[in-house]
């Protein structure tokens, strides 16, 4: 995987996860592969004007992991240790999921890097 720096466990445990069932059910390595990278992945920095008139720069990313089956569907999570293998790693799991449901969607998922909890709903949304 390009650019995996290993911060997030659950990434580490879903391709581990990955490799496994591949094995088990003998998929093609070349599949496994395919199964394992994201097709798209965004890194954004993002400025917003706070309730108090101060200029936050905000950074970001989003994920595309397969779209294969049809659009790529997901939520963004705002956390302030958010980070692209997380993102990644949820994104692969929204393909997943997506499947087994037999839904004509790819999995995909953003991130930005923030506490929400922080944030008035008017500088969340802009």
């Amino acid at each position: 995987m390009v650019g995996n720096d290993g911060s997030s466990p659950l990434l580490r445990e879903l391709l581990e996860r990955i490799d496994r069932v591949c094995r088990f059910l003998g998929i093609e390595p070349y599949l496994c592969q395919i199964l394992k990278n994201c097709q798209r992945e965004l890194i954004v920095s993002f400025p917003v004007k706070m309730d108090n008139g101060d200029i936050r720069v905000f950074h970001g990313y989003r994920v595309h992991h397969n779209i294969t089956r049809g659009p790529a569907k997901g939520g963004i999570r705002y956390h302030p240790e958010v980070n692209l293998d997380e993102i990644r790693a949820l994104a692969m799991l929204m393909t997943f999921k997506c499947a087994v449901v037999n839904i004509p969607f790819g999995g995909a998922k953003g991130g930005v890097v923030c506490n929400p909890r922080e944030l008035s709903r008017r500088e969340i949304e802009n």
